[in-house]
């Protein structure tokens, strides 16, 4: 009887779990939020996606793969002097020369084994070697570089074609685009990282620069590498970090890929940088002045002022014009300007869309060279000569001094010609800023100088 209970007690449980879990997974149950008004609605499951939503939707192993094979590491070899000994002190002996290995990255472009990479990964190198994913290492020729964009080409003789990365349209990426950074930081070679774009357009204390932000993780050793999109398409080349240690805390900012690909093309072509500039200036946002006038509130680039024979002289722009769009280009600071004109060379055609007095107009204008520069060492300010000038001066070739700094206000430079530096002929402004920018700190530097007259004049500097 006792046996009989217990197997009648046992069928009744496992029935009630049977009957529980047929209701618990198998009908449709329909769920109701009751109101104070009583009203109720009925809740919709829409199915997930089994891999879930978001990041875990993307898939980064193509363009990764794709990357990390025209991705290389870059090693160069400097020699810095060793310190001084006593002997040397005494007797005023050679320094002894001490190599120096700095490391870096590099993006194959060609199929030739050019390799674009940044300047300062590259700078007073003795010595370039090219290791490849696959571990060969080569040794690299310098072929040209801009200071100014922090760009450098390189290249290497390989026995067969190369994987390598055509550039995209960095115009078309957007903030909040999912975008991989690859390289060697830390010597760790062929690492990955992945981030968004945080924003485009940032300039870091210079108002000729304009990257692209991302939160994609770089260290040191990251320099020169590739900024691709999931589709593989270099997007930019990772230059810099913004750090208190030195090492990655969130910010990181590369080269935008139409610039690199524009200083590349007119290193291969020219030799050196072809930059068409627009001839205008605008006002800091960061001032009194700015705030006061309202300058930090327009919604594009306030025009302060144009430059004397320029392109936007030329095309009439003017002091108050608001500039709103540069081609197809909407332009908010600064740095969108200067980042778009990047791309361009003298002798380019853009269109300007400007705000004058409420009305909206189109003006082309035609790119010039830049006219006036800071000269390295002293900063005088140069420009090239007009035709009046060369009449004026009776020379075709020169630069003109238009500013001067405060040491050297008393030598009433200002308005004249310099026509050559130690022996050597200066042309215009591209040659007095090589010329100016190898001068040694110590010994004599003469200038020569021709003022209104026509008269020879020269400064002795020491």
């Amino acid at each position: 009887m006792k046996k009989l209970g217990s197997s009648l007690l046992v069928a009744i449980i496992a029935g009630t779990i049977t009957l529980g879990a047929y209701k618990l997974f198998f009908e449709s149950p329909k769920y109701a939020v009751i109101k104070d008004d009583s009203s109720s609605f009925n809740t919709s499951y829409t199915p997930t996606s089994p891999k879930g939503a978001g990041i875990n939707e993307l898939d980064f192993t193509s363009a990764a793969e794709t990357t990390v094979n025209a991705v290389v590491h870059v090693k160069n070899v400097t020699l810095n002097q060793g310190p001084t000994n006593i002997m040397e002190f005494f007797y005023g002996s050679q320094r002894s020369q001490q190599p120096q290995v700095g490391t870096g990255s590099g993006v194959i472009i060609s199929q030739d084994g050019h390799i674009v990479t940044n300047n300062h990964v590259i700078e007073n190198a003795t010595q370039l070697q090219v290791t490849l994913n696959n571990n060969k290492t080569y040794d690299a020729e310098l072929i040209g570089t801009d200071p100014n964009s922090d760009i450098a080409l390189i290249k290497i003789e390989a026995e067969k074609k190369l994987p390598y990365l055509a550039f995209a349209d960095s115009d078309n990426i957007k903030v909040g685009e999912w975008v991989l950074a690859v390289g060697n930081p830390f010597s760790l070679t062929s690492t990955v990282t992945a981030g968004i774009v945080s924003a485009k357009a940032r300039a870091l204390g210079r108002i000729d620069q304009s990257f692209i932000q991302t939160d994609a993780a770089v260290n040191p050793g990251n320099s020169g590498g590739a900024l691709v999109n999931t589709n593989g398409d270099l997007v930019g080349i990772n230059t810099a970090i913004t750090s208190q240690t030195g090492s990655y805390v969130g910010y990181s900012f590369a080269v935008p890929s139409n610039i690199a690909r524009k200083v590349v093309e007119d290193i291969m072509e020219y030799g050196n940088v072809q930059k068409g500039i627009l001839g205008i200036t605008t006002p800091s946002l960061n001032t009194p002045y700015a705030v006061e006038n309202g300058f930090n509130e327009i919604d594009g680039i306030y025009v302060d002022s144009v430059e004397e024979d320029s392109g936007a002289q030329d095309a009439g722009l003017k002091n108050g014009d608001v500039i709103k769009k540069i081609d197809n280009i909407k332009v908010r600071k600064f740095a969108d300007l200067t980042g778009y004109l990047s791309t361009k060379r003298p002798k380019d055609t853009v269109s300007v869309t400007i705000d004058r007095g409420g009305d909206i107009e189109i003006v082309p204008v035609i790119l010039k060279q830049r006219q006036v520069i800071i000269l390295p060492e002293l900063g005088i300010e140069v420009k090239n000569l007009t035709e009046e000038d060369k009449k004026i001066f009776k020379t075709e070739n020169g630069v003109k001094i238009t500013g001067v700094p405060e040491r050297f206000r008393g030598y009433g430079l200002k308005n004249k010609v310099i026509i050559g530096l130690d022996g050597k002929d200066i042309d215009d402004i591209q040659k007095a800023k090589t010329l100016f920018g190898a001068i040694s700190r110590y010994g004599k530097t003469s200038i020569t100088m021709l003022n209104k007259d026509g008269e020879k004049e020269r400064l002795i500097l020491q």
